[in-house]
């Protein structure tokens, strides 16, 4: 108690004696009861602890859960982020954050993204305003915190740019000292934002499941020129 500790739990719904109980209110420390296991306990509370005392970052960006997939999207303000969460939402996926992703790096493998108080659950919709998702779509259209899987950067369209077209090999940005696949999306007119977010989302699943669209491509056009050769 001398210690100055933050406080004391009691593991396995024991309940502290007399004694400890005026030792508590001597030093002011509280006293705290769970019926968790002593194990079970120091794992909660280290996995709490470890999420609470992550390094933590905040940037600007969109925050969604698309099939179980965190995708972030950024872009310049204006360019359709929320958007493109929106119709998202609408399409049976979960918004988690927008305008302000507050990154978090829980592991060496894992950041998770969340919302700021102030901002959860709202959206901003150039010339409509502020509009609660959560009230709208209801509770099943939002999600407190997701970990970040895919960042999704959109930018304007450039005729002089030369884009990505088969995808063979990964781009990668970085967070907190964590690497995260990234696609760059060229934006035009008549482009659906959230089919695409949603096709790139699916492909990355895919990907982790061992499948490449883009090597079974490149092996199919190797196979028949190796024909063609013969």
């Amino acid at each position: 108690m001398a210690s100055e500790i933050p406080c004391l739990v009691y593991s396995r719904s024991l309940m502290p004696d007399e004694d400890m109980q005026d030792l508590c209110r001597r030093y002011q420390v509280p006293c705290l009861v769970s019926d968790k296991t002593t194990s079970a306990l120091m794992a909660e509370a280290t996995r709490w602890l470890n999420v609470k005392l992550a390094p933590c970052i905040s940037i600007h960006g969109v925050l969604v859960d698309v099939f179980g997939e965190g995708v972030l999207i950024m872009g310049e303000s204006g360019i359709g982020k929320s958007e493109a969460a929106l119709e998202l939402i609408k399409r049976g996926h979960r918004l988690v954050t927008d305008d302000v992703v507050e990154i978090r790096r829980v592991s060496e493998d894992t950041i998770i993204g969340s919302a700021p108080d102030i901002t959860k659950h709202f959206i901003e919709l150039r010339g409509i305003g502020i509009i609660d998702v959560k009230a709208l779509y209801g509770v099943e259209s939002v999600k407190e915190t997701q970990s970040i899987d895919m960042v999704i950067k959109l930018e304007d369209w450039s005729r002089d740019k030369e884009y990505d077209r088969l995808g063979m090999e990964d781009q990668y940005t970085e967070f907190l000292g964590n690497k995260v696949v990234c696609h760059n999306i060229p934006i035009r007119p008549g482009r659906n934002l959230a089919i695409i977010v949603e096709s790139a989302a699916v492909n990355y699943r895919q990907k982790k499941m061992g499948y490449n669209a883009a090597r079974e491509l490149y092996n199919r056009v190797q196979a028949n020129l190796g024909r063609a050769l013969s």
